[in-house]
């Protein structure tokens, strides 16, 4: 890392207001060449706000942009481009039914001669090589729809590479990568870094921050509250200046009530190309956890559950009773509501407001035919903002706007609202900050001590041993065994994860129906 000298990218008292919000209030923010500089903050803290200014996709309304020692006006993404600025969003902006090769030159194909003179063969050499570079084994005329996320995600380094990217900004790049996927990443990024080079990294991650990172600079509330070397910080004290307290992060959930009724039970859940003998219970008070590798059936498991994946087999009762549950709305009328992991695309209309949203799954209650009562569904929205702490100017606010963290809660009111008896929630705190994290940890649990039985489905496994009192772990479409909040541990749920049985010893041997012998400590299952 270059950590002295003339900075290569500097913002100076950054100003940014949107209608009822100082988004950024005189940030600064000083990133040199040959470093990985890590940004951080609470959801809202201003991150994406900044990202978007350099990257000229907003224009700040004070301060300045300097780039290499000069002063820049940077007025569009193409012109943050040009400087060298190349920015990879969470959300990746290729276009799918391109090839890699018109991802990568998109706006700016190589021509020979003329305009409409199209030079294929430079285009196609150069991505050869920029694919190369970044470990790509890739053709470059496959399509990008056809890729993995992964893949797609070096294609937008390739691409950022092509454009003589000096400062590249990433932004949660490694939210839907595996470990393997990770690392893979983590060495493209090393060999990006040189001494005339930089990239700002954004994470919620603080493992990724402390091994990559050579500065970390803490933003909070829109404004910049530190910048410290990575090795002369905690991750304790980077959390503490995130929320602006500290946290109890070694928090296990209370023993649950055994004898609390079963809200919810199912049995023998099959599907035609994953799932086998699938069986598992939740009481009312509980929080059951489902954990497992990506593909281990834990999100198909969820679907089946609520109708939105066919089964070939299974049982399904609530409160006791045998239910048929053929359709997301089914399973609405029977008290089970289905939180996605992937909220913008089906957790929430974007371009409504939080009003408009809360309300949808409970118009049934407040409408006469096509009349709605907005004095019910206002009423509800708010007491919901306060509640859960949403942070918003107003209930008629869009959500697109907020934070996702604040977005996260907005889909939890709208289920709340709704008053179903069991929540089933997919990835509760994907890309959230660790402050925002511990407040949706708190209202689950809240939730749970009244009654609700709850179902978090989760890859982090540290949010599982935070939050559930028995862990159901699966592996390659079935329950491989379940372990009380007690017995759980980081190491027992990855051995049941990737196939590894114990020896037996107090935990009792019990049989899938499959003949499959799995661990479990309790008599019911899950």
């Amino acid at each position: 890392m270059t950590g002295e000298g003339r900075s290569l990218l500097q913002a100076r008292a950054v100003t940014k207001r949107f209608p009822g919000v100082l988004a950024l209030d005189e940030v600064g923010l000083t990133v040199h060449p040959g470093q990985v500089h890590a940004l951080v903050g609470e959801n809202g803290a201003g991150k994406s706000t900044l990202m978007k200014i350099l990257s000229g996709i907003y224009r700040p309304d004070a301060g300045q942009i300097w780039l290499r020692g000069e002063p820049v006006r940077i007025a569009s993404p193409q012109q943050a481009q040009r400087l060298g600025i190349s920015t990879i969003h969470q959300e990746l902006g290729l276009m799918p039914d391109l090839t890699v090769e018109q991802n990568v030159f998109f706006g700016r194909e190589p021509y020979a001669g003329t305009r409409f003179n199209l030079a294929p063969r430079a285009m196609r050499r150069r991505t050869e090589e920029l694919l190369d570079r970044v470990g790509l084994a890739l053709r470059p005329g496959d399509r990008v729809g056809d890729l993995t996320i992964a893949t797609q995600q070096m294609v937008e380094i390739a691409k950022a590479l092509a454009f003589d990217a000096r400062v590249l900004i990433m932004d949660e790049p490694t939210a839907a990568l595996t470990e393997r996927e990770t690392e893979a990443l983590f060495r493209v990024m090393a060999d990006f870094i040189s001494p005339h080079t930089a990239i700002i990294y954004i994470s919620h991650r603080m493992d990724e921050i402390k091994r990559v990172a050579d500065a970390v600079t803490v933003l909070r509330d829109g404004r910049w509250i530190a910048t410290t070397p990575a090795d002369q910080i905690s991750v304790a004290e980077v959390i503490e200046q995130m929320v602006g307290r500290s946290l109890e992060t070694d928090a296990r959930p209370e023993p649950h009530d055994a004898s609390a009724p079963v809200r919810l039970k199912v049995e023998g859940l099959a599907t035609e190309d994953l799932l086998r003998e699938v069986s598992l219970e939740v009481r009312c008070g509980e929080i059951l956890g489902l954990a497992g590798l990506v593909g281990a059936g834990r999100t198909e498991t969820a679907r089946a559950i609520i109708g939105a994946d066919p089964r070939s087999a299974g049982r399904i009762e609530v409160g006791g009773q045998p239910v048929e549950i053929s359709s997301p709305a089914d399973a609405v009328r029977h008290s089970i509501a289905y939180l996605s992991e992937d909220r913008k695309r089906y957790g929430l209309l974007l371009d409504k407001s939080l009003v408009e949203n809360i309300a949808l799954p409970s118009y049934g209650r407040w409408s006469r035919g096509i009349v709605v009562n907005d004095d019910a569904a206002v009423q509800t929205a708010e007491r919901f903002i306060e509640q859960l702490r949403i942070k918003t100017p107003s209930p008629w606010q869009e959500v697109q706007y907020l934070s996702g963290g604040n977005q996260q809660k907005v889909v939890l009111a709208k289920w709340l609202a709704r008053d179903c008896d069991v929540l089933i929630i997919d990835e509760p705190t994907r890309g959230i900050d660790v402050g925002a994290k511990e407040e949706i940890y708190r209202l689950l649990e809240d939730l749970a001590a009244q009654g609700k039985a709850i179902i978090v489905i989760s890859s982090e496994i540290p949010e599982v041993l935070r939050l559930a009192h028995r862990v159901a772990v699966m592996w390659e479409g079935r329950i491989a065994g379940v372990l009380p909040a007690a017995e759980a541990s980081q190491t027992a749920i990855m051995a049941l994860a990737t196939g590894q049985l114990p020896e037996p010893g107090p935990a009792s041997i019990s049989q899938q129906p499959d003949g499959a012998a799995v661990p479990t400590t309790t008599k019911e299952g899950a």
